[in-house]
């Protein structure tokens, strides 16, 4: 009976802790052995009989199911106490929060123009994948794409030509995450493995037998990201974590734990200065995160659903979410809170790719029903829709000039669409040509001897350069 009464506590745990999930086992095991030291503490001589030992037993039991229940009731009411208490305290600095922040930014953009009619046009689609596109990044060359795909293929794209330049087969399908490192000389990428790859872009040797892998998570890696420079890389993962590596040694320098569930997605700001990133994942939460400390430094809630998607707002002090609840969001970190939704009742799908025009006053964001919806960031309505795929879009970036917009489907293809601002290089070179077009046009005009092809030649530059660069509106 001693063993028994000492082992029951144990097999109480194993077998009842559902019933008694809150149940303190060390006291339970401290009042049996009080009780056997009791026991035994007298002798007594007699036969021993089992029958006699059997109230005993049962007085054990239910002595131990008292304390059970009378500690995970104490336990009950103090967890209790405390979500009132938190909660309580939340209302009291959301007032705080709406008292510092006594204008939205609805009523602050009264006075701005609204967009005017955007000329955004689709100008590429890249085939080559056999299934689904999961993600995709562009390189700061402006021109070149990379893609992953459900079908284990990593595929470079010339996103000008349409031709691809490399393909690599990964050893597991649904590759979830890829990313060019900033000098454009090297990509990461990785998924249900659970790893995170790194291969050196060459074309002169065999890139995959110099492919490595630097990051190891527990669960499948759900997004991965440059920091700075090809040295140091971010990676978010279904084991709730994110972490920094060191590419050359494939060792972790900074783990980051905060997120109750799977981390979706990751972003850093687009300044080189900057000592933080953002993470959204399962948890309806997006957290901030110093990068020296590892410290979760501001948290952001109002989603209904999963975070499948972050993005900065190109001046660094903001940064928009999209969900399954088929919103998206604008959330402040001066003003630590939600400034702005972006949302109609007659959008149903999930959010899964969020990125800002070059000035941020458009928010591009790609639903579930296989569009694109334009957004003024600013006016917080939906200014107009971009269409094209024929299945869900997966991921959403603009070109680091802000000259295009790029959107990868799980229709197994990536479509271009031009039309943009471009950046100030971009516009004088635009500017020059427009210049040297017009001053030709002009000379032909004035010799009114010229063949009548010379003024169709003219006529086809000007028209071939608007289609390019997209000159039906005004940019944003």
């Amino acid at each position: 009976m001693c063993l028994f009464g000492m082992a029951y506590p144990f097999l109480l745990y194993f077998s009842g802790r559902e019933k008694y999930p809150t149940c303190d086992y060390a006291l339970a095991f401290k009042f049996c052995s009080n009780k056997m030291s009791d026991e035994h503490s007298i002798p007594v001589e007699k036969e021993e009989n089992p029958a006699a030992d059997e109230p005993s037993t049962a007085k054990i039991i239910a002595s131990v199911q008292a304390v059970a229940v009378e500690t995970g009731a104490r336990s009950s009411d103090t967890v209790d106490v405390l979500a009132r208490e938190a909660e309580d305290l939340r209302k009291k600095l959301e007032a705080e929060r709406r008292k510092l922040n006594d204008v939205s930014i609805e009523q602050a953009a009264q006075s701005l123009e609204p967009l005017t009619q955007l000329s955004i046009k689709q100008r590429r689609i890249l085939k080559g994948h056999a299934g689904k596109v999961l993600c995709m990044d562009w390189s700061l060359d402006k021109r070149h794409i990379v893609s992953s795909s459900q079908d284990g293929k990593v595929i470079v794209w010339d996103g000008f030509t349409t031709n691809k330049e490399h393909a690599l087969t990964m050893p597991t399908t649904w590759v979830m995450a890829c990313a060019y490192s900033p000098s454009a000389q090297m990509i990461a990428c990785g998924g249900l493995d659970n790893k995170c790859s790194v291969v050196p872009l060459s074309f002169e040797d065999d890139i995959l037998q110099k492919k490595r892998s630097v990051a190891t998570h527990t669960s499948y890696m759900s997004c991965c990201i440059f920091l700075r420079s090809d040295n140091l890389l971010l990676t978010g993962s279904g084991d709730s974590t994110c972490a920094i590596w060191d590419v050359e040694s494939g060792q972790m320098i900074q783990n980051f734990h905060g997120h109750i569930g799977d981390v979706f997605a990751i972003d850093v700001p687009k300044s080189d200065t900057g000592n933080i990133f953002i993470s959204g994942g399962a948890d309806k939460h997006a957290l901030v995160w110093d990068i020296r400390t590892g410290q979760c430094v501001q948290s952001f809630e109002g989603h209904e659903a999963d975070i499948n998607t972050v993005r900065f707002h190109p001046n660094g002090d903001a940064f928009a979410t999209g969900s399954d609840d088929a919103s998206c969001r604008l959330f402040d970190l001066r003003a630590d809170r939600q400034v702005c939704v972006y949302e109609k009742e007659s959008v149903l799908f999930p959010v899964n790719g969020v990125d800002f025009s070059l000035s941020g006053r458009i928010l591009f964001a790609g639903y579930g029903d296989y569009r694109v919806g334009v957004w003024d960031s600013l006016k917080c309505v939906r200014h107009s829709v971009l269409y094209g795929h024929e299945n869900r879009i997966s991921c959403l970036r603009t070109s680091p000039d802000g000259t295009a917009i790029c959107t990868a489907s799980w229709d197994c293809t990536i479509r271009v669409n031009m039309g943009m601002k471009r950046s100030n290089d971009d516009l004088s070179s635009e500017s020059s040509l427009a210049c040297s077009i017009s001053v030709v046009f002009m000379h032909c005009h004035k010799k009114s001897s010229l063949e009548p092809d010379i003024f169709k030649l003219c006529l086809y530059m000007i028209q071939a350069f608007n289609l390019f660069y997209g000159h039906g509106g005004k940019s944003p």
